[in-house]
């Protein structure tokens, strides 16, 4: 099968080089694509040194607007399987293999990495702990289902939903909304534990106010979009 990584990348200098490194080093058949998000740094040289394709936007469009790129790409290049994967280092290469599995198999047309699901040493702030629990009592609420690690960046899918993400997807923080649309979809969802590391450089974008502010929104978002008909996402 063939599997692209898609890195969305916004001004990851200091780390990107060292992640597509490690990709190729650990799945070398995976082709990988770097989504510059607007970036002002040497992001997209560095990943161009490092031996990756790189999508560079014109100005920064988020995480939602830099994903549907590398989807799109995907879908007009043919590839299979699709990999989200941060540019920071906090996602192991060595776990894609793992992560892909269940979509390679047909369990599942999505497979998220949980860093919830079993003993890791992952250690999180107590607010991003109760966003986590937030979000996982809502999506159950609104799905059915439980899903332990809901805003993981960490995900694995199939032609099937690459074809849907390049056609339609949240714009701000779409972890949590394409749960529920996927689930409308009837796409099968699953979840495999994986150990995250710590930043190769810099520190998260997620402040405490930005932490609420993200919760409020998605919920709203999430909500609304559960009162839609399925057809209509």
């Amino acid at each position: 099968m063939k599997v692209l990584i898609i890195i969305p990348a916004f001004n990851e200098e200091a780390s990107i080089e060292s992640v597509v490194s490690s990709i190729r080093q650990n799945v070398p058949e995976a082709e990988i694509l770097v989504v510059s998000d607007g970036s002002t740094d040497k992001t997209s040289e560095k990943a161009c040194l490092a031996g990756a394709d790189v999508a560079e936007l014109p100005f920064n469009l988020g995480i939602g607007g830099a994903m549907q790129t590398g989807y799109l790409y995907a879908k007009e290049k043919g590839f299979d399987i699709a990999v989200q994967v941060d540019a920071d280092g906090q996602h192991d290469p060595k776990l894609i293999r793992t992560l892909i599995q269940p979509v390679i198999m047909g369990e599942a047309d999505m497979c998220i990495g949980s860093r919830y699901m079993g003993k890791t040493n992952y250690k999180s702030s107590f607010l991003r702990r109760a966003g986590m629990v937030f979000f996982s009592a809502l999506v159950r609420t609104i799905t059915g289902n439980s899903y332990k690690d809901t805003t993981s960046g960490f995900r694995a899918v199939n032609s099937r939903i690459i074809d849907y993400f390049a056609k339609t997807y949240p714009v701000d923080y779409p972890e949590v909304d394409v749960l529920v649309k996927l689930h409308k979809k009837g796409f099968r969802i699953c979840e495999v534990p994986v150990e995250m590391r710590k930043r190769y450089a810099g520190r998260s974008s997620i402040t405490p106010a930005r932490s609420v502010y993200y919760m409020l929104k998605v919920s709203l978002t999430v909500v609304l979009g559960s009162l839609k008909a399925a057809d209509n996402q």
